[in-house]
Order: C-alpha cells, then structure tokens, then sequence
C-alpha cells in the first residue's frame, strides 16, 4: 500500500505545480478522516488542487458555489411529490458525493454554513426527518477569498473549529508558474480524466493502517503541552480546544506515515502544528495593534516548550 501512496502522492505533486507542502498536507487531511479550509485569492488553483485529488483516489467529486441565497436544502437535498406515480421522492443533494468542493464558504449566510458543517461532524444528512448517512469517505474543502470581504459571512471561531488544517495558498515561484503557463498554452495540463492510482477500498485500508501509527506518550505530552500553553499565552485571547489535540496528533500521523514511519516524532508535529491551529486561535488585541502574526506567534509559541527525546 505504501508503494500506491508514494505514486499517488508523486503524481499529485506532478500535476500540482508549486504547492508541495499544501498538496501533501491535503493529502494527510483526507488520510486523517478530518477537512480542509483552503485561502487563497482567486486563480491559485484551488477547485483543480481538489478536482485532481479527487480524480487520483477514484472519488466522486461534487463543487457547490455558495451565495447569498443558497439554502441549505440546495446542499443537503430535498422531497418532492411526484404526481405521475402519487408519492413523495427524496432528491438527495450535492453533498452526497466522495469530495466536495465548498467554493467561498463565507459568501453565504450562517443557516446554510450550519448545514455544511453538521454533514461534516455527524456524517449523515436528514431530509425531511428521514436520517441518510454519507460515504465513508467523507472529505470537505471549503475555500475563503481572503481580500474580498463585502456581503460576506465569515465563519465563527466555534464553525472553523470544525476544520481539521487552514492551508493559505500562495502564487508559485516564477520557474513553477510559467511552467503551468507553458501547460496552457501547449494543452499539455494533466486532465481530471487521468486514471485513479488508489481506489476508495484501498484508500480505506491505508486510513487503518495510518490509525495503528504510534504516538507516543512523550509525543502526546508535547501535544498537549503546545496546546496549553495557547490557552496560557498572554499574547492569545483565545486558545485552541480538545478538538485541536486531537486533529494534530491524527494529521502527524499520516504526515509519519506518508514519511513512511510507523510512529510520529516531534518534527511531525511541528509540521503539522501551524495549520492545525491557526484558525483555531484568536491573537490578544495588543499584539494585533504590534502587527503580530498568527503563524508568527505559533512557531515562537512552540519554539518555547522543550522538544522530547
């Protein structure tokens, strides 16, 4: 299995130009059963980053623009009577898919975002009070255009808690972006039509054997450590929660088992660490007015705790 996982990740990396460290750590979110907040100004490549991992799983993928007048029964799904035969038909939404696109999550109001969010923590959708579990693969992607914020509805702190990383996607170096310019113009860019390297059974014993990967108990009290210590900081107003040990220590597993360990060291959590927290962590006031980062206050934050042996 590791061997397909090193080919899925490479071929990923292949048709994903200059996203190297997001590519791998969206593969650790999908391998860690959890979701994914993408930001990134427009035309970065985010829908073709999901649509291709999608295509290289072998996953149904479904893409919903939210807006303004979304409802949620437009994600979920809804019933209808159908005259012709006298009953009511249960037509289920786009959520009821492998990997699902959330483009410009905060672009709708906070009834329909609910929606989204409850399908992501309980795995199932009721219509019409009749209960309908999701795939067992399960993965979210919702995107934020980060410069653009008239009539939108940004998501509260407690609804971002519900994302396993916030990945920030940038523009890629000049060599990587006029090689994806070159792709264009020659029709030479990867198409979604590309066979699967893993199907969804494979994809479900790897998320097995990711799950016997060992954290441990040194491991486990530099999680908590690193989490603590956020809720201790003067320079954060409010820390991460349980749920935020948790998602560390389930993405450093993947990232050692893409790594091809079987056990997490203290380098994978602090690769892991900065997009595990910082949509879950609000910066005091004072440190705003200094022009502090999040990341910044994260990488000093876990700097001060002492690495185990």
């Amino acid at each position: 299995m590791r061997t397909e996982l090193n080919q899925l990740l490479q071929s990923y990396q292949e048709r994903i130009l200059g996203q190297e460290l997001n590519v791998k750590l969206l593969l650790a979110a999908i391998l860690s059963g959890g979701h994914v907040l993408l930001e990134g100004v427009p035309g970065t490549g985010k829908t073709q980053m999901v649509r291709t991992l999608a295509s290289l799983v072998g996953g149904d993928f479904n893409r919903i623009q939210f807006t303004p007048d979304l409802l949620p029964s437009d994600i979920t799904g809804s019933t209808i009577y159908n005259m012709k035969e006298g009953t009511f038909q249960t037509l289920k939404g786009p959520i009821f898919t492998n990997i699902l696109l959330a483009d410009e999550i905060n672009r709708t109001p906070a009834k329909t975002q609910a929606a989204l969010l409850e399908a992501m923590e309980e795995k199932q959708v009721t219509i019409q009070g009749e209960t309908y579990s999701l795939a067992e693969v399960f993965f979210v992607v919702a995107t934020q255009n980060p410069i653009e914020f008239e009539g939108t509805y940004p998501l509260p702190e407690a609804q971002q808690d519900r994302f396993l990383f916030k990945l920030h996607i940038d523009f890629p170096s000049f060599e990587e972006e006029k090689k994806v310019l070159q792709r264009v113009i020659e029709d030479r860019l990867f198409t979604i039509a590309d066979k699967s390297v893993l199907d969804l059974e494979s994809f479900l014993s790897i998320r097995r054997d990711i799950e016997q990967v060992t954290l441990s108990e040194s491991v486990l009290d530099y999680i908590m450590k690193i989490v603590r210590k956020t809720r201790e900081s003067e320079t954060i107003r409010f820390g991460a929660s349980t749920r935020a040990a948790i998602s560390i220590g389930k993405a450093a597993q993947a990232w050692a088992f893409l790594a091809g360990r079987d056990y997490v060291t203290p380098d994978d959590i602090k690769i892991v660490v900065n997009p595990a927290l910082r949509h879950r962590i609000q910066l005091s006031p004072h440190m705003e007015l200094e022009g502090a980062t999040v990341d910044q206050t994260i990488k000093e934050l876990v700097g001060s705790i002492p690495v185990p042996r």
